[in-house]
């Protein structure tokens, strides 16, 4: 038996969910990147990971008209994890990846800095069309799990 085949990175792996059109879907989304990033010894932060999904997912809600369900896409790759959300909307996700100077977020506002945060947390992020609409993402590198002192 080979020896370096026990020190292989993990094969990637994938987890697709539909998700009803509303603000019901934020936490649901939030749960399931807590648990996929559970599944793996080396993974990305996932305090990070469950903000900035519940953040795509939020927008998606939000930005988009219809009843069409919210496709949630985590995949945890040997080098990190990405998290998709796929929308109906074919429109891009405001200044997600070039943001625009003369809009700073005014910190007195509830809304605004969903994306900010996108751009400032993930190690890439942006978006691409689908067949029916738009896919938003984020990248997070891999970290090691860190052990909780009892």
């Amino acid at each position: 038996m080979n020896g370096s085949a026990l020190h292989e990175p993990h094969a990637p792996a994938s987890w697709r969910i539909a998700l009803p059109h509303t603000v019901a879907a934020v936490p649901v989304a939030r749960a399931l990147v807590r648990t996929a990033l559970a599944e793996i010894e080396l993974s990305a932060d996932c305090d990070t990971a469950e903000l900035l999904t519940a953040e795509l997912v939020a927008n998606a809600v939000e930005h988009t008209r219809g009843d069409s369900p919210i496709e949630l896409v985590v995949e945890l790759l040997p080098t990190g994890c990405q998290v998709e959300v796929h929308d109906p909307d074919p429109s891009p996700p405001g200044d997600l990846t070039v943001p625009d100077p003369s809009c700073e977020p005014d910190p007195w506002q509830e809304h605004g800095r969903g994306l900010l945060l996108i751009r400032t947390l993930s190690s890439s992020c942006g978006h691409r069309p689908t067949e029916s609409g738009k896919a938003v993402w984020f990248r997070l590198p891999v970290v090691p799990h860190q052990r909780r002192s009892a």
